[in-house]
């Protein structure tokens, strides 16, 4: 970064959670206070996880592009993305905090009162702070966020948090968690096309390495292109059709469209209801036309109150 100072923050930033931007908002202040410091944000490209323990490693709630852009849109101007390779993850807590120090020249490091770094996650924040002062940066602690759930809790808001959630369908707590609403982002791929054969055509998303919402049909939204449609939207294995693999899929209201092999992000706004196997081909489609016209109200309501 040549001669400009810089505040840094550190983490996996999985979601970028309301927590993750109390953070970012600490270090945009404290840079602006140093004089036009840059907010460098070190975010591992992949959970440490997936090269220490593989089978421990959790899914994901964003890919790398949602990551940068909540990132930037929250106050970083830097972006470092660190490898969980062996170069970084065998690093000791001095020697990681002295390789940020010679790349971003930092004036403040900003971290929750949980951080941990170094090999074995060996350093904390007593450490972080003894390596400041002899480095030459001053350290800042941001307690949790904490947000009151539908069920009247009070908790602390984290990734795993989020993940359990979504794990679980509850989109409207994790949407307050996140401080935006759960959005799965993935390329159009080629599905059974049942859909089309009944009237409502789906798109169906690789979704691979992401936390899905727990099975159901919701309510969301489909951005395609500069436009957003309401959506509704299947999590599950299609129980009518006995199909067994799980798939994430929408169907797109008002639309008629090609958008195969194209990224297509979906919003989850609501639980509507479970998934269950009908009788008939006839009382499926017959649901899903209600379900239809409560999405496109539930939708239609949200929108409106965000507007308001």
């Amino acid at each position: 970064m040549g001669s400009t100072r810089s505040v840094i923050t550190v983490g996996n930033f999985d979601g970028v959670h309301l927590g993750h931007r109390a953070l970012l908002a600490e270090a945009r202040r404290l840079a602006d206070q140093a004089g036009g410091a840059k907010v460098v944000a070190m975010a591992f490209a992949e959970h440490p996880l997936t090269a220490l323990k593989p089978e421990q490693a959790p899914l994901k709630l964003t890919d790398t592009a949602q990551r940068m852009d909540a990132l930037l849109g929250a106050g970083a101007d830097v972006i470092e993305w660190l490898e969980p390779s062996p170069r970084i993850l065998t690093l000791g807590p001095r020697q990681f905090v002295e390789r940020a120090v010679e790349m971003f020249r930092p004036v403040g490091w900003v971290e929750g009162p949980d951080f941990r770094f170094g090999r074995g996650r060996a350093g904390d924040v007593q450490a972080l702070h003894a390596l400041g002062s002899e480095l030459g940066f001053d350290v800042h602690i941001v307690e949790p966020v904490r947000v009151v759930l539908h069920d009247k809790s009070i908790c602390p808001v984290s990734s795993s948090l989020v993940r359990w959630l979504v794990a679980h369908g509850r989109v409207n707590d994790a949407r307050l968690c996140l401080g935006r609403p759960v959005a799965i982002r993935g390329p159009v791929v080629r599905g059974e096309q049942r859909g089309r054969t009944i009237g409502f055509p789906t798109v169906n998303l690789d979704t691979a390495g992401r936390q899905l919402p727990a099975d159901g049909v919701y309510a969301g939204q489909a951005l395609i292109g500069d436009r957003t449609y309401a959506a509704a939207i299947s999590v599950g294995v299609k129980p009518t059709f006995g199909r067994l693999a799980r798939a994430f899929e929408a169907f797109i209201l008002d639309f008629d469209g090609d958008v195969y092999g194209q990224m297509l992000e979906v919003r989850v706004l609501h639980w509507l209801r479970d998934q269950w196997a009908f009788p008939s081909v006839d009382s499926l489609t017959r649901q899903m036309e209600r379900d239809v016209a409560s999405i496109r109200r539930l939708v239609e309501s949200t929108l409106s109150g965000a507007a308001a």
